[in-house]
C-alpha cells in the first residue's frame, strides 16, 4: 500500500483528484451547510411561497427562516443516511469496485473463472492499468482503499440529493449567483467567472452531482451508486418536507422545486 502524499501548498478544488480528496475527509453535510450559509449570507431570495417573504413587519426564524433550513439540512441528512444504509445492508449488498477489481485480476491471471463480461476483460483501460501497476486490480485514490460496507447506494450521493432538494425548496431557484469565481488550472488562485449566468437551482444540482461523482472518481463507488443515490436522497427530502408541512401554523401553499429529472413538484 502506498501512502497518500499531501502537498504543502493549499489549493482550490480544480479537478477530480482534488474533489475525490475532499469527499474523503468531509463530514456528512458539510458541503451543503457551506452552500446554505453562502446563500443566507449573500441574501439569496427565498422561495416565492415563503409566507414571510412579502411581509414588512416579520421575518421567518424557527419556521421559514435560517434556523428552519439549517435544522432541515441536519435532519434530512440523518434520515437519508438511514435510508441508504437500509438499502446497502437489507436489499442490495453490492460489492465495491475494488473487490470486483480483485475478481477481474484473478480471471486475467487464470486463477478463477468468474462470469465477467468480455468487454471489460478485453478493455484497453484494463491493459493500461496493468502496464502502469503490474496488476489488474482497480487503483484507489485512498490509501486505505474503499469502505468496508456495501456499495449501493452511495452515502455521499444520498445526502447530496437530500440536502440539495431542501435548499432548492427553501430558496428561489432562479436567484442569480453574484460575482462567481472559478479556480485557476493550478488551483492556486481564483478568477472571475466569465461564462453564462449562474442560478441557484442549477448550481445546487451541479454541487450534488459533483459530490456524488467524486466518490466514483476515487474508485470506491459505481456510477449507479451515485445517480440512484441522488434520487433516493431527493425522495427522502420530499417526504420529510411534506410531513413537516402539517406541523406549520402559517398560511402556506407549499414550496415549489425542480426535481433532478426537470419536473416540478409542490410540497
Amino acid at each position: 500500500m502506498t501512502a497518500n502524499r499531501t502537498e504543502e501548498t493549499s489549493r482550490y478544488i480544480r479537478n477530480s483528484r482534488d474533489l475525490g480528496r475532499y469527499v474523503q475527509v468531509d463530514f456528512t453535510y458539510q458541503t451543503f451547510l457551506n452552500a446554505c450559509l453562502i446563500l443566507l449570507g449573500t441574501g439569496a431570495s427565498l422561495d416565492p411561497a415563503n409566507p414571510y417573504k412579502a411581509s414588512t413587519t416579520q421575518s421567518g426564524f424557527c419556521t421559514f427562516g435560517a434556523a428552519h433550513v439549517l435544522d432541515l439540512l441536519a435532519k434530512v441528512t440523518n434520515y437519508s443516511l438511514k435510508a441508504a444504509w437500509y438499502q446497502k445492508w437489507y436489499v442490495h449488498r453490492r460489492l465495491r469496485p475494488e473487490e470486483f477489481g480483485g475478481a477481474v485480476h484473478r480471471v486475467r491471471k487464470r486463477l478463477a473463472d468468474y462470469p465477467i463480461h468480455s468487454n471489460l476483460l478485453n478493455s484497453t483501460a484494463l491493459e493500461a492499468v496493468f502496464n502502469r501497476t503490474g496488476t489488474y486490480l482497480l487503483p484507489q485514490a485512498y490509501a486505505e482503499g474503499c469502505p468496508t460496507h456495501p456499495s449501493y447506494p452511495a452515502g455521499h450521493a444520498v445526502v447530496a440529493g437530500a440536502c440539495a432538494t431542501v435548499l432548492k425548496a427553501f430558496f428561489d431557484e432562479s436567484f442569480q449567483i453574484r460575482r462567481p469565481v472559478e479556480a485557476a488550472p493550478d488551483g492556486l488562485s481564483v478568477a472571475p467567472y466569465r461564462g453564462p449566468e449562474l442560478y441557484a437551482g442549477d448550481e445546487l444540482n451541479k454541487l450534488a452531482a459533483n459530490i456524488a461523482i467524486a466518490r466514483n472518481a476515487a474508485g470506491v463507488h459505481w456510477r449507479s451508486d451515485a445517480t440512484e443515490g441522488l434520487r433516493l436522497g431527493q425522495e427522502v427530502a420530499i417526504s420529510l418536507m411534506k410531513e413537516e408541512r402539517g406541523c406549520l401554523s402559517e398560511n402556506f401553499d407549499g414550496f415549489t422545486l425542480t426535481k433532478f429529472d426537470g419536473n416540478q413538484v409542490v410540497l
